[in-house]
């Protein structure tokens, strides 16, 4: 099968194309330059994500499109209108490929977008598929208007859509929160952590990979909005003494009231932040399992200690 992927060298990307690979596909990636190279890909010249760019060329002969390019969520937003450029990119480009996709006769859409659709925190019940939507900042909007118009377009034509919503995914090259976690850790700091009694779901790079390719070719992926994790959540201080495991450092976690964290994130500008280290955001994926009959390949123990060979080896 010829695919599409957008993003195909970022982080996730990356990672994907060597699974399509493994399965036979012929991986095509979209890319605004002339000059990349990716193993395993074809590079299609395609514009910058937005909702002029034209993608009739890189739609040629598609036969499925795995749209992973996205502006991602910027937690020091720098943006003058984050939700106007969020729905530029994210929202109104997603629906641009979607349409040209549809008349250029793509069978197969699969977008990633995220667990953040569902809301920041999960109480005492986990996030389900078919809850009701709550994202709360730019980007989780702009991505449920994206997966609404998608739905949208795949009703009026004969093309059909996959919808991921992954949490905070790990592994080899990770940026962001994740990767500056691994650098605390791995300097051995004091952190007032070990009284945070929470549950947070994440997802291997690895793993989330393998759902997306099991989708692209499992004949009971139909239309479906599928959440995913590893085979465990865990607490932030387990996922400290795990990441430090790992990287073969003794982690040294202290107690310190959850409330005082809280007030200190507020004073420091850093409550966002602060609330994802001491609130819970646990996904149930059973029904993703049970539907594609999917389980992950790969245990948080073994992804844990593939990102942590990577960070020590790049530093």
């Amino acid at each position: 099968m010829k695919v599409l992927v957008t993003g195909g060298s970022g982080f996730i990307g990356r990672a994907l194309i060597p699974q399509l690979n493994m399965a036979g596909h012929d991986v095509i990636v979209s890319s605004r330059d002339e000059g990349m190279v990716l193993p395993g890909a074809v590079i299609r010249l395609v514009g910058e994500l937005g909702p002029e760019t034209d993608w009739s060329a890189a739609l040629e002969d598609i036969e499925a499109v795995i749209h992973l390019a996205a502006r991602v969520h910027v937690m020091n937003e720098t943006a003058t209108d984050p939700v106007a450029e969020n729905r530029r990119i994210n929202t109104e480009g997603t629906v641009r490929l979607a349409r040209q996709a549809a008349v250029s006769g793509v069978k197969h859409f699969i977008f990633l977008s995220t667990i953040k659709v569902n809301g920041e925190a999960t109480g005492d019940m986990p996030f389900h598929a078919a809850d009701r939507p709550a994202p709360q900042d730019p980007y989780a909007i702009a991505k449920l208007e994206a997966e609404q118009a998608l739905l949208g377009i795949t009703d009026k034509s004969a093309m059909r859509a996959d919808i991921i919503r992954p949490p905070l995914v790990y592994g080899p090259g990770v940026r962001g929160n994740f990767a500056s976690l691994l650098g605390l850790c791995a300097k051995g700091l004091p952190l007032p952590l070990s009284s945070i009694d929470n549950r947070r779901s994440l997802i291997y790079v690895g793993n989330l990979v393998s759902l997306v390719g099991h989708i692209l070719d499992h004949p009971k992926a139909d239309g479906g909005i599928y959440l995913v994790r590893d085979g465990e959540d865990v607490s932030t201080p387990e996922l400290i003494k795990r990441v430090s495991a790992a990287l073969g450092i003794t982690p040294r976690i202290f107690p310190f009231p959850q409330f005082l964290l809280a007030i200190a994130g507020a004073l420091g500008g850093k409550s966002a932040a602060v609330s994802r280290l001491i609130e819970s955001l646990v996904a149930d994926d059973s029904l993703t399992r049970s539907d594609l009959d999917w389980t992950p390949p790969f245990s948080m123990v073994q992804g844990l200690q593939e990102t942590a060979d990577w960070f020590k080896n790049k530093r």
